[in-house]
């Protein structure tokens, strides 16, 4: 499994991996990781409070609202997740999914699973953009914790 994340962590760099692209990139391979406990009830990046058991995640890049769907490449389970926080900030992670997520993909045990993300919908207000130029315009680079 340790060979497996190797080959497909991504390097954390800081890079925006969108800012050469535009809407039209829909797929990312990377390393998930997984939240739940300590951010319960918090509040997320799009506003309303974290709930662990929710299909929801973290992803630094992607526009709030975009629905995705994540394939945990180890046993080809895939389900569908709402992008409403940012993160993760650890280096070599790609995306952070609830707990309810990471037991529905079946890596709530491992803590860390190679990904695929396929991005399935937009949110409306991003989906008439065309170009990459006006929606990398609209993102920022995240703070460093």
């Amino acid at each position: 499994m340790v060979a497996a994340l190797t080959l497909f962590a991504a390097p954390s760099g800081g890079s925006n991996p969108l800012k050469n692209s535009s809407l039209s990139a829909s797929w990312q391979f990377g390393v998930a990781s997984w939240y739940g406990p300590k951010f319960q009830g918090l509040p997320t990046a799009s506003g309303p409070p974290f709930d662990m058991n929710a299909m929801t995640c973290a992803h630094r890049y992607l526009p709030l609202g975009t629905r995705i769907k994540v394939t945990n490449l180890m046993n080809l389970k895939s389900a569908l997740l709402k992008v409403n926080d940012r993160g993760p900030y650890v280096g070599g992670r790609m995306i952070d999914v609830s707990r309810g997520a990471a037991k529905s993909l079946g890596f709530l045990g491992a803590g860390l699973a190679p990904v695929r993300i396929d991005v399935v919908s937009y949110p409306r207000q991003y989906r008439t953009l065309q170009s990459g130029p006006a929606f990398v315009a609209s993102i920022s680079q995240p703070a460093k914790p």
